[in-house]
């Protein structure tokens, strides 16, 4: 595809390609443009002509005439559509009968109205040309329209130029056959021209050329012809090939006189040369063989040198794993830690943790009983399902957490059958086989101890196993400290808002123990429901914290003995509102507070303070909403006496699916009757 030939040729042809299709191109649109004029000029003409008709009929009063006049014009096979209409769009005469009264098209009467009179469209997917012509009132005219009216009606012509356009297809064919066949022709006499002119005489001196290669000079000479130019270039090669084998031919006659020359003294000097370069590699081998030996006891000893440093540096990276594996674990247990408040979660999060950074098989944290004499299990893990939780372990001398807070300080034993001092069987119903255990301490006083027994992969604890139990224990003291003082906070928290309700109830005898009571019943009622322990206490709290918000409710309008009014009732919708913002600061009583203000919320949303219905609300909220209910009917109110139990149990079935959740009435329902002595404390 390199080849001079082609790269000409293609160029070439690629050149009047484009001029002959270019020529092609202007000629068709010449030929377009004169028929599309044509087409105009006649269509221009024969409305003229048509509207020059109509205006002598109608100059002489034949108005009647010019539906004739139309039909038979229309009779032309290349009139499309022939009407008059007014310039309302009212077809006014046609030459189809059936359209006079019907509108125009709308293209039409929009073409009249933007002044276009004459002009080409597609209509029924053919190429059509239009005449939009307005008919002038004459002052012949004037005797039967009004002289005031400008235009008596708008000729409109449309015709089908079929013929022109099929002149115009044989045309487009002309063209492109001849300009196709004069391509071909400037083609085929542009080949000739270069195959004999150009590709021949370039062939002859090739093959010249190989010749000149292969030393064939003779043959090589060539003669051509075909132009002045190949002529004196075959010429101007023939000569260099005389002057190259010259060339050759004496070039070759002096080296073979220099190699004969060179070959008698290379003779004469090269057995001594040999002899002396073979004294000196003689010695520079022994003193490599010496030197050889010497480098070679060199990497010996340097070889037991880097075997030792590589040992060093095994056993300290090995090290260094452990170290930062253990500071790892640290770092990870003490966010853990860090991460709850609830001490049934730290003990448990913190054996889980403790027995995955010492492969320990079992676990357990012991606690020391306020009596000093006995432990109680805090959390443990991978003992026995059986085991009971309440168990209390008397402190007595072979257990390891008796010697761990008698003297204070971790313990380490590596393998229990060598050690007599302590029983190998320990009170929670497993043999010890290698054990660490550390005190826990709040303020130098021992709480309790954290053991860790039987590894993993059958070894022994080691004493960095104790350090980091050690270390582990002092982080878990002071996270112990910390839920304990935030247990603390919250209870103190709690007393101090119950005494205010407590206050609250003592001023009216009325509601006096309605927050026990209701606590009471609400805790029942979800134990029945199966609800978790902290969904327990969280409505343990809200239970006892419900009616907060009365505290800013006035104290008579709690005590007032008649009806309430309209206002009376907002006024004492607003508690639960009220009671949120009272306990709003206390952040751990967060979800405690949405409970607080749904309890008066409703099942079907007609509750308040936000009209929250259906599982939106909270399960707790639904049955302090029910418990609460309860004992405000079972109870005496300064405006009626305390409803029996019977009565509130009706009304509060009666008001199942609106006021209350269907399965909350249920398990109230199964609660007294697995209870009935909740009745009798109401």
């Amino acid at each position: 595809m390199n080849s001079l030939k082609i790269k000409i040729l293609t160029l070439t042809i690629a050149i009047m390609g484009i001029a002959v299709v270019l020529t092609a191109w202007h000629n068709l649109q010449t030929q377009s443009a004169m028929l599309e004029r044509m087409a105009l000029k006649n269509s221009q003409l024969l409305s003229q002509t048509i509207l020059n008709s109509i205006s002598g009929e109608m100059s002489v009063g034949r108005n009647q005439n010019v539906q004739i006049s139309l039909e038979k014009i229309k009779r032309e096979p290349s009139i499309e559509i022939l009407n008059i209409f007014d310039e309302s769009g009212r077809i006014l005469a046609s030459a189809n009968p059936d359209e006079t009264g019907d509108l125009v098209r709308t293209v039409d009467l929009i073409a009249y109205r933007s002044g276009r009179q004459f002009f080409s469209m597609s209509m029924n997917g053919e190429d059509c040309f239009a005449a939009i012509v307005p008919i002038a009132n004459e002052e012949s005219c004037h005797s039967c329209h009004d002289p005031e009216q400008a235009v008596l009606g708008i000729l409109n012509l449309h015709m089908n130029f079929s013929e022109l356009e099929a002149l115009q297809a044989k045309g487009r064919q002309a063209t492109v056959f001849s300009s196709s066949l004069m391509l071909a022709i400037l083609v085929i006499a542009l080949t000739c021209f270069i195959m004999f002119y150009v590709d021949r005489p370039l062939h002859q001196l090739v093959n010249a050329m190989v010749r000149v290669e292969k030393g064939d000079f003779d043959q090589a000479l060539t003669d051509i012809n075909s132009s002045d130019e190949m002529a004196s270039l075959a010429s101007k090669f023939n000569r260099m090939v005389d002057r190259l084998r010259s060339l050759m031919d004496t070039t070759i006659e002096h080296e073979r006189q220099l190699a004969i020359t060179q070959e008698k003294l290379a003779h004469t000097t090269e057995i001594g040369s040999m002899n002396l370069a073979l004294e000196e590699r003689l010695k520079e081998i022994e003193h490599l063989n010496i030197s050889l030996e010497e480098r070679i006891e060199e990497i010996e000893e340097a070889n037991y040198k880097i075997a030792d440093l590589a040992s060093d540096l095994e056993t300290k990276n090995t090290g260094l794993e452990q170290a930062v594996d253990r500071l790892s674990a640290l770092y990870k247990m003490g966010l853990a830690l860090n991460s709850t408040m609830d001490l049934d979660k730290l003990f448990d999060l913190l054996i889980r943790k403790t027995m995955e950074a010492l492969k320990a098989r079992i676990g357990y944290i012991l606690l020391l009983e306020p009596d000093g004499q006995s432990l109680r299990i805090g959390a443990a893990a991978g003992l026995s399902e059986t085991l009971d939780p309440e168990l209390r372990i008397p402190l007595k001398p072979g257990g390891v957490s008796h010697w761990v807070v008698a003297h204070r300080q971790p313990l380490l034993l590596q393998d229990l059958q060598q050690n007599r001092d302590f029983v190998r069987v320990s009170r929670l119903g497993y043999t010890r086989e290698t054990v660490i255990c550390a005190p826990l301490t709040i303020k130098d006083e021992i709480i309790g101890t954290i053991s860790m027994a039987n590894h993993l992969d059958l070894a022994c604890f080691s004493t960095e196993d104790l350090s980091l139990l050690t270390t582990i224990a002092a982080q878990a003291s002071i996270a112990i400290k910390n839920a304990r003082l935030y247990e603390e906070q919250q209870a103190s928290y709690l007393s101090t808002v119950q005494a205010l309700i407590s206050a609250v109830e003592a001023s009216d005898a009325y509601t006096h123990g309605h927050s026990e009571r209701v606590t009471r019943y609400s805790l029942a009622l979800a134990r029945t429901m199966g609800l978790t322990p902290p969904a327990l206490k969280r409505l343990e709290q809200a239970a006892i914290l419900h009616d907060v918000g009365k505290i800013g409710i006035d104290a008579a309008l709690l005590h007032k003995q008649g009806r309430l009014s309209q206002d009376d009732f907002q006024t004492l919708r607003r508690h639960p509102a009220i009671g949120v913002h009272i306990l709003e600061p206390i952040r751990f009583l967060r979800e405690v507070r949405q409970i607080i203000v749904q309890h008066h919320e409703r099942f079907d949303g007609h509750g308040y303070p936000n009209g929250i219905s259906g599982d939106a609300l909270l399960l707790e909220s639904r049955i302090l909403a029910v418990a609460d209910t309860y004992d405000a009917m079972t109870s005496d109110r300064p405006y009626r006496k305390a409803l029996p139990h019977a009565t509130a149990v009706t009304e509060i079935l009666d008001n199942s699916g609106t006021q209350f959740d269907p399965a909350v009435v249920s398990a109230f329902l199964a609660t007294w009757e697995q209870n009935p002595s909740l009745c009798q404390t109401a």
